[in-house]
């Protein structure tokens, strides 16, 4: 039986999960793949601290590029994170013909070009399937199960951080901060939450996708991104008495040459599978022309679910290997790039939530009303919630019927100067 040979750059919690599952199921993936899949290295910083596996003697490196060097290995999994050291040990590594495998979505989003066609040009593939949903197989669905379709449409809760924190927050009425603390406390957020709750981890994976269902990866700094920091428990409550719960939504859509990709915080209606994925799981929501609606769901972080993702793609990897083979187009393909452009947010059309502090003064309910109108803005329903004294302002709710985004800014800037609001209004949109 052929060998392959995997070192491992990294060997925090997603780099010790992926040792563990290599060095327990050695001989089970062996009698599945027919290839004996070796563990040669892992490179750390620190190869002290107790991870709760035996290694073997010999394995363990504080030596990074030794193990990009290693003619044992065949296989470079990069568990690493960011875009400092881990793109440099990437790039070597495919540049020495090594496989790479990688859950690192930052990586993917910011140089995902400039990696793909290192794997290409030097006839090596890299497999992702963890930078996206953790445990949930979203990447092997678009490159293969749905591969024959064109995908109209991906809606997805990608961070479990931010799902935990909005589910605390509706479930038990808690504000943000309160929930964050919680979340720090257990695990679940890190110290500086600032990549989770400010959207952009979610970003990240949405231009993955993106490039997966459309051949086009937006840049990252074009992308509308909006996080749940700002949200508030009123909202949170008032969206459940209207029918709906607010997720953290990455939305992706193709028009035309336009390609849609956005993060939003957005009501949900209770009744949608994909209101109904709480706590810190994930899901994935995709529309193709011919398998209509499917959905994938389950943990989206963690050591064990993502270092299961990490083993399979170097399983995939090893068996390919044995046969001499590359199953897969190398990376991402681009097919889409040169026609395909980003639809800019203003040009995204929604129903949305708007919730004003309407002060409490003659006339004021038309001024909010006329302004709507005169962009065009429609309200399906609008409601006036109670007050705590006379002279307060007054929260007003409103839902929108399908309106272009930069109708409703406009819009809402008008009345913001009209000087019937006591604070800048609340939009947010509606699946």
């Amino acid at each position: 039986m052929k060998q392959i040979g995997v070192g491992i750059l990294g060997f925090g919690t997603v780099g010790a999960g992926v040792a563990d599952g290599l060095l327990k199921h050695r001989e089970v993936m062996a009698k599945r793949l027919g290839v004996d899949i070796a563990l040669k290295k892992i490179a750390d910083l620190d190869i002290v601290t107790d991870r709760g596996i035996s290694v073997p003697d010999g394995v363990l490196t504080t030596d990074a590029f030794s193990v990009v060097t290693d003619e044992t290995v065949n296989i470079v999994v990069e568990t690493i994170g960011g875009t400092g050291i881990a793109k440099k040990l990437v790039l070597d590594a495919l540049a020495a013909k090594k496989c790479v495998v990688t859950a690192n979505k930052k990586l993917l989003a910011e140089y995902g070009r400039e990696i793909f066609d290192a794997a290409s040009a030097n006839g090596v593939d890299i497999y992702f399937g963890a930078s996206v949903g953790g445990g949930i197989p979203i990447i092997r669905v678009l490159r293969e199960g749905l591969a024959g379709n064109d995908i109209e449409a991906i809606y997805g809760i990608l961070n479990g951080t931010c799902n935990y924190i909005l589910t605390r927050m509706e479930r038990e009425g808690l504000a943000f901060d309160v929930v964050l603390k919680e979340a720090q406390r257990l695990g679940y957020a890190e110290a500086d939450p600032s990549l989770d709750v400010d959207g952009f981890d979610t970003a990240h994976k949405a231009c993955i996708l993106s490039a997966l269902a459309y051949g086009f990866q937006p840049q990252l700094d074009k992308v509308q991104v909006e996080g749940i920091r700002s949200l508030s428990g009123t909202d949170v409550k008032y969206a459940a008495e209207l029918g709906y719960r607010i997720k953290l939504l990455a939305c992706i859509a193709k028009d035309g040459n336009e390609v849609e990709v956005g993060v939003h915080p957005t009501l949900i209606p209770l009744g949608h599978m994909l209101a109904n994925v709480n706590d810190a799981f994930n899901a994935a929501m995709v529309k193709g022309d011919m398998s209509d609606y499917t959905m994938y769901y389950g943990r989206g972080a963690g050591r064990a679910p993502t270092a299961s993702t990490v083993v399979g793609d170097i399983g995939d990897i090893a068996r390919n290997l044995a046969h001499g083979e590359t199953r897969y187009q190398r990376g991402i393909p681009n097919y889409a790039e040169e026609q395909a452009s980003l639809r800019k947010a203003g040009d995204i059309s929604s129903k949305f939530y708007l919730r004003f502090m309407l002060i409490d003064r003659p006339g004021a309910m038309g001024i909010l009303a006329t302004a709507l109108g005169k962009y065009g803005v429609s309200i399906s329903a609008l409601s006036q919630k109670d007050v705590n004294g006379e002279g307060e302002p007054v929260p007003v709710v409103a839902m929108t019927h399908m309106a272009k985004t930069s109708n409703l800014d406009e819009a809402l800037a008008e009345i913001a100067k009209s000087g019937v609001i006591s604070e800048e209004p609340v939009k947010l949109r509606v699946l």
